[in-house]
């Protein structure tokens, strides 16, 4: 069905001018899940609180241009806004402050200093239990239009009159088919400003009787009284038409959005329960079609939708395997060893201390190897010069799934049509939809201005592979770069990637830029992370091992061994698939942190989650496929077979070995009798330990010294980095590195994209 807009973490607006403050109320409710927006005064807040209307509002009194009074003097006189919860902040605290905010409307007060816990638990109980509840509200905050119950109430009464009176009439639902995906890539403060966007374009193209609000699922309802089906087609039509054209501008990017409507004609015999069924089983219809036409109810719809809705049981294994397979990890990783200690002790053998000795080598050597990798990427290798003869004819493939990227895409595509380069450059968007797209004629136009642009619709296409294979038909470069649809590559990169190619080298993979830091904690953990791959660990390894790695996106191939490798659309990650396959043949492939191409990482840990399996599963694909192949290979130098080993044995060894700590010490408490007795001090324990916990902050320090600028100037985000591995991130990962072995020996390899109908779809994803 389509995506619902409701949120799942509040947005805050912090409004102080004291850094200090912003810094660590920032941090602390970011740290909780919350979404934060940041203003120095009164009137910068008004200005956000324009852009999108936050679930609360946290206030400093005394600030330069609009104090906090003034501030909650205008929120509570605008109807949108009144309904806010707000919470004063002041330094004074006296009562006479206390006073005056309460009775401009504030719904709690705390005085300078306070206690960050105490915040915390007044921000939670506001957002949870806002002053009016969200049921009880005249008015959706988001949007200032109708709240759900308002709007039923009013819809009913309509329906009621209508049916008495025998005039026509329609009930209808818009939603937007992308809104999902981009809540997911950018957080709900995004989604906030895209609604209220819609929400002006629908009162402007409304009639002075229609009714507008928008219910709990975030979609937008319009009753439209005294008017016949055939002219309500007419109208929405034209709505759609708006909204399509239009360019919504959020935080510096132009995204273009596609409508999706639904809805059902009053009769004598419906009430409004019945008709609201009706119009959402039609926008339901209406997000399988994406082809801008206002899908009136018809009862075949109903069937339609029934014949692409999963089979119970497969949604019970589906609702069921995650937890089975966290359970199975557990029991793998802790309770069996546990149990073996306790048997062995049992029989009169205890072996804790030889595979103490063991883990506490294999840490080590893990540690070891991640310095090493550090050192080696400290001294950056350039390509040789540019060659003697004019540069080739080259192409760029950018891949996409075009539902998820219809927002984004035209904003890529011109990224490409800037880059420079001294010859021709080919520019092909491969990809794959299930329907026909508004977007598609947009594309066409760009094509027809500019013909390097050609957009290749694949049709049957369910995976990033097929599309970039599709697209090699069309190829005319010499080489070609390889790029997923959220990527904007540096003007210069096609001109230093041939200098790599034209010295001996058969691919070159670059260095993948965070451009969305800003957005959210999470995306400012991905963004030093991905310093730490791109910057620091690939071209570490491809020294050390020589081999690298492509990584999927940013990657230059020669076209001929690319047309002859091809992907493997099996494969959950295709790229380091066919980077094995063609090591295994003795081609090269360079990194070079130099190369770089900004991208958007993803804002949510449940977001991470789901990609970060899929790399994880793909990578146990590799491993099970090309492992003893690689090692077996006459091609290969004892140097490589060595990162073969490191890149694809160890690496699926280490989750398991990393957790075997827990079990030790469990066994250890309970058969000495707690913890005070054992001797945390033994030296080889102290050692190994503040060894293996030095990799932390060498990777975060080599990841700072070797950064893309744009993300060094952050260094708050390096510091915000190594708390977070080394409270939790580390550990997150190499969760997801022993689930994702099970998810492939089970054989799950269906990969859910964001859903857009109430329909539970699934697609093999290589993006």
């Amino acid at each position: 069905m389509p995506s619902t807009s409701v949120n799942t973490h509040a947005s805050i607006l912090l409004v102080d001018d004291e850094l200090t403050i912003q810094k660590m109320v920032s941090i602390m409710l970011r740290h909780a899940g919350y979404e934060v927006t940041i203003a120095s005064d009164g009137v910068d807040a008004l200005a956000r609180v324009a852009e999108a209307t936050p679930d609360l509002i946290i206030s400093d009194v005394m600030m330069p241009n609009m104090d906090g009074f003034e501030l909650l003097r205008r929120l509570r006189a605008d109807p949108a806004t009144k309904a806010i919860p707000i919470i004063m902040l002041t330094a004074k605290g006296t009562s006479d402050d206390i006073v005056s905010g309460l009775n401009w409307g504030a719904d709690d007060y705390l005085p300078k200093p306070f206690e960050t816990a105490v915040l915390l638990a007044r921000v939670s109980a506001k957002v949870e239990r806002p002053p009016i509840p969200i049921e009880q509200l005249m008015h959706d905050r988001q949007t200032g239009l109708l709240s759900d119950r308002l709007f039923t109430d009013e819809a009913r009464r309509e329906v009621q009159r209508a049916a008495r009176g025998g005039t026509p009439g329609c009930l209808a639902y818009l939603d937007l088919a992308e809104l999902a995906h981009l809540k997911e890539q950018f957080g709900a403060r995004v989604e906030a400003k895209i609604v209220k966007q819609i929400a002006a374009l629908v009162m402007q193209s409304s009639r002075p009787l229609d009714v507008i609000g928008r219910d709990h699922e975030g979609f937008f309802a319009l009753l439209l009284p005294e008017i016949t089906p055939q002219a309500a087609e007419r109208n929405l039509r034209a709505l759609s038409k708006r909204i399509m054209t239009h360019i919504f501008g959020v935080d510096g990017m132009k995204l273009h959005l596609t409508p999706i409507i639904g809805f059902s004609a009053f009769t004598k015999d419906k009430d409004f329960v019945a008709l609201r069924d009706e119009a959402l089983t039609a926008l339901d219809y209406a997000a399988t079609q994406l082809d801008l036409v206002p899908k009136r109810y018809e009862l075949i719809m109903g069937h339609h939708l029934q014949r692409t809705t999963s089979s119970r049981r497969a949604k019970l294994r589906k609702r069921w395997s995650s937890p089975l397979q966290f359970a199975l990890m557990i029991l793998i990783g802790w309770v069996i060893p546990y149990c073996v200690y306790t048997w062995f002790d049992f029989i009169g053998h205890d072996i804790t201390h030889v595979i103490y000795i063991v883990v506490v080598v294999a840490l080590l050597i893990t540690a070891v190897l991640i310095w090493i990798e550090g050192f080696v990427a400290m001294k950056v290798v350039h390509p040789p010069e540019p060659p003697l003869q004019p540069y080739p004819p080259a192409s760029a493939i950018i891949a996409a799934y075009l539902p998820n990227e219809a927002a984004t895409i035209v904003e890529t595509v011109e990224a490409f049509l800037i880059l420079e380069y001294p010859a021709p450059l080919q520019i092909i968007l491969a990809y794959n939809t299930p329907n026909d797209l508004p977007i598609e004629a947009i594309l066409r136009e760009i094509a027809e201005r500019d013909a390097r642009f050609m957009p290749l619709r694949v049709e049957g296409s369910t995976s990033k592979a097929q599309n970039v294979n599709a697209a090699l038909a069309e190829v005319s470069g010499e080489f070609v770069g390889v790029f997923d649809a959220d990527h904007h590559p540096q003007p210069h990169n096609f001109t230093r990637a041939w200098r790599w190619l034209s010295s001996g080298y058969d691919v070159v993979q670059g260095h993948c830029q965070v451009r969305n830091g800003d957005e959210a904690w999470v995306a400012q953990i991905v963004a030093v992370e991905f310093e730490a791959i791109y910057a620091v660990s690939h071209p570490g390894r491809a020294r050390l091992y020589n081999f690298g790695v492509f990584g999927g996106s940013n990657g230059y191939w020669k076209t001929e061994l690319l047309r002859q490798t091809r992907m493997r659309g099996f494969m959950l990650t295709e790229d380091i698939d066919s980077s094995i396959r063609i090591t295994e043949a003795g081609h090269k492939i360079a990194s070079d942190p130099l190369l770089v191409s900004r991208e958007l990482a993803p804002l949510t840990l449940s977001a991470i989650w789901n990609q970060r399996m899929r790399w994880a599963q793909g990578w146990f694909q590799v491993s099970r496929r090309h492992f003893w192949r690689a090692l077996r290979s006459r091609k290969l130098t004892l140097r490589q077979k060595t990162g073969i080993v490191w890149l694809l044995g160890w690496r699926e060894l280490y989750p398991w070995i990393s957790v075997q700590m827990f079990p030790l010490v469990t066994y250890w408490v309970v058969k000495y009798g707690g913890v005070d007795k054992l001797d945390w001090f033994v030296p080889i324990f102290v050692l190994a330990t503040l060894f293996a916990f030095s990799v932390g902050p060498g990777q975060t320090l080599f990841a700072y010294l070797l950064a893309a600028p744009d993300v060094r100037k952050h260094k708050r985000w390096f510091i915000y980095y190594f708390f977070y591995t080394t409270l939790f991130y580390t550990e997150f990962k190499n969760t997801i590195g022993r689930i994702a072995q099970f998810k492939e020996i089970m054989g799950e390899r269906n990969w859910k994209i964001t859903p857009r109908a109430r329909t539970e779809s699934t697609q093999a994803d290589g993006d």
